[in-house]
């Protein structure tokens, strides 16, 4: 039987972890889980965590470690004989920790975009709120403009996603990320990948994972950019 695998995937918002996620999952067949689809699926399913999620995600909150990993850690449990890639989890040294307790990941991912390029797919971007599906104007752009393509309903934009939020957040997330990061980094599986295009970034990542994951990559589409 082969090993599993184990991977996650960190960067800042709008850096493309989302399009290079799914063309990971799709080339190499692994479980591919994002926390932020994971947390929208509890609320809809009511669940007590779910619950819980919701009252701090209507306050425009973080969700806190302890809830997080409550959510997380047994949902991966249930994967325990799979491959996985995570993306938006561990976000906090405590949410890492306490994954390490559980598995020892073989892979860290993480992506180093520009401010400026991070800025400018963000004002681009467009969301569907109950789906979580994300459109941006210059690449992706919905079918009806203002509209999802599945529903027809309202896309928003988020006040974060705007220009004045946008360096808070990457402040944010730059204090938040950086103990995780350097974890990794002392345990030796942290590969960091800068670059502005999507497209010019992912040959690099295919290679790596080529030498890591011992099954033959699939040709995937590049056409989608984050």
């Amino acid at each position: 039987m082969a090993k599993l695998f184990r991977a996650a995937i960190m960067g800042p918002p709008g850096s493309g972890k989302g399009t290079i996620s799914k063309r990971i999952a799709q080339s190499f067949g692994l479980q591919y889980l994002s926390s932020g689809h994971f947390l929208r699926e509890s609320i809809a399913a009511n669940a007590e965590a779910g619950v819980l999620v919701k009252t701090y995600v209507e306050k425009g909150m973080l969700v806190p470690d302890h809830v997080m990993t409550r959510l997380m850690l047994p949902r991966l449990e249930q994967l325990n004989r799979h491959s996985w890639l995570l993306d938006g989890f561990p976000r906090t040294l405590a949410q890492a920790l306490a994954l390490n307790n559980l598995y020892q990941l073989d892979l860290v991912i993480s992506l180093n975009i520009p401010y400026e390029t991070l800025r400018e797919r963000l004002s681009d971007r467009w969301i569907h709120p109950a789906s979580g599906r994300v459109y941006n104007m210059g690449f992706n752009p919905p079918r009806v403009q203002g509209k999802d393509d599945i529903t027809g309903e309202p896309l928003i934009q988020h006040d974060d996603d705007k220009p004045e939020a946008l360096m808070a957040r990457l402040r944010h997330y730059k204090d938040v990320a950086k103990p995780v990061i350097d974890l990794y980094k002392s345990q030796g599986i942290l590969h960091s990948f800068s670059g502005t295009d999507t497209n010019r970034i992912w040959p690099y990542i295919n290679s790596l994972l080529s030498t890591k994951i011992h099954i033959q990559p699939i040709d995937t589409c590049q056409t989608q950019t984050p």
